[in-house]
């Protein structure tokens, strides 16, 4: 069995601190771009209300025949006209109100989630810092797996580590064909969190597997179950945001004012529902191999494939949620609120499953190493 190398060890433990610094300041960027142009965007839609009542006042005086203004205030004209017919009312009008989702999709991206033209510094700045720490995170995982000469993934707090960086790594890849960066805030915050709680909660020493997890089974089920709970990661961001631009819209339609500004620069809710329920699907399939895999490993290690272990449930819990978010979406015409409900539910399992049953349960499955 190889010797713990220390040195690597404690550089891992340096890289994870840059690593967090830099994740912490990316997250302050991303919500400055939010802020930023929040603002923007209101004075933007105020420029073009003003433009809209000055062309519509231009109008109702060419229908008149006048040049005189009397009478008209703030977007409204209460005027009479005459003639030999007799007094009609003179038409009147409103300050036009920016659909629902109209305005993030006109600053960033339409619908389609693909970039425009405008050019958000801030926001470049904030992935620039997000890339930066992804990759001085991915040394500290590498150092990890060098310190104790196997793969970086035997206890909660490696777990931890790891899984953050899958998440960034994730986003990153997702950034290069969609234009996700009003995710940044929320994902990287959850990045944050899992660094904090492995630092925090779950830190051990650099060490060696317990032999149930000496075995070629680990690199393939684990690294699955990671990638796929990356991009559940995604999606509960992306449900989250679908459940507060759904409220929004509806509240635009009744005429209430806009009091969040900021997801304007977010697509609609139907548009980040249908990006879920697509990379869910991905995710799904990534969790029914990390269930079978998982199997397999259990019948190669203790001589029979389930044994109803509290971590084996919990994984099946999981597969049966996200199974009936995408069967009660696709046959069952569940949409809407109702389907990011669901979604937010199935990642609250995957969360329940990686900290409260590795902790606290007992089982064949305890590994959490934390002391």
């Amino acid at each position: 069995m190889p010797q713990i190398n220390e040195t690597f060890a404690l550089y891992s433990e340096r890289f994870m601190l840059l690593a967090a610094i830099a994740y912490a300041i990316a997250f302050v960027a991303f919500a400055w771009d939010l802020v930023q142009n929040s603002k923007t965007t209101n004075a933007v839609l105020a420029q073009s209300q003003q433009a809209a009542a000055a062309a519509s006042k231009t109008r109702v005086r060419a229908m008149s025949g006048t040049g005189s203004e009397s009478g008209e205030e703030d977007g409204y004209q209460d005027t009479t006209l005459g003639g030999p017919e007799g007094r009609v009312q003179r038409p009147t009008f409103h300050a036009a109100v920016p659909a629902a989702g109209a305005g993030g999709a006109a600053v960033t991206a339409d619908d389609s989630m693909r970039y425009g033209s405008a050019r958000r510094g801030t926001a470049r700045v904030a992935v620039a810092l997000t890339l930066v720490a992804a990759v001085i995170h991915g040394a500290g995982v590498l150092t990890r797996g060098l310190a104790a000469g196997r793969v970086p993934w035997g206890n909660m707090y490696e777990f931890c580590t790891t899984g953050g960086f899958v998440v960034a790594a994730v986003f990153l890849i997702v950034l290069t064909r969609r234009d996700l960066r009003f995710l940044g805030t929320f994902v990287i915050g959850l990045v944050l969190v899992m660094m904090t709680a492995a630092s925090v909660a779950f830190w051990t020493p650099a060490g060696h597997l317990v032999p149930a997890l000496q075995s070629y089974w680990l690199i393939i089920h684990v690294s699955i179950a990671v990638m796929s709970s990356a991009l559940f990661t995604l999606t509960f961001a992306m449900s989250v945001l679908q459940l507060m631009q759904s409220r929004r819209e509806v509240a635009l339609t009744s005429g209430t004012a806009d009091k969040l500004a900021f997801m304007r620069l977010v697509p609609s809710a139907l548009s980040l529902e249908n990006m879920a329920y697509r990379i869910n699907a991905v995710a799904f399939v990534g969790w029914t191999l990390t269930l079978m895999f998982g199997s397999i490993w259990a019948e190669a290690a203790w001589g029979r494939f389930w044994g109803w272990d509290t971590k084996e449930v919990w994984t099946f819990v999981i597969w049966v949620v996200y199974a009936g978010y995408l069967h009660a979406r696709a046959t069952r015409g569940w949409t809407g609120t109702r389907a990011a409900w669901l979604s937010i539910v199935g990642y609250l399992c995957v969360v329940f499953n990686f900290s409260i049953v590795n902790v606290y349960f007992a089982g064949l499955h305890s590994y959490a190493g934390v002391r």
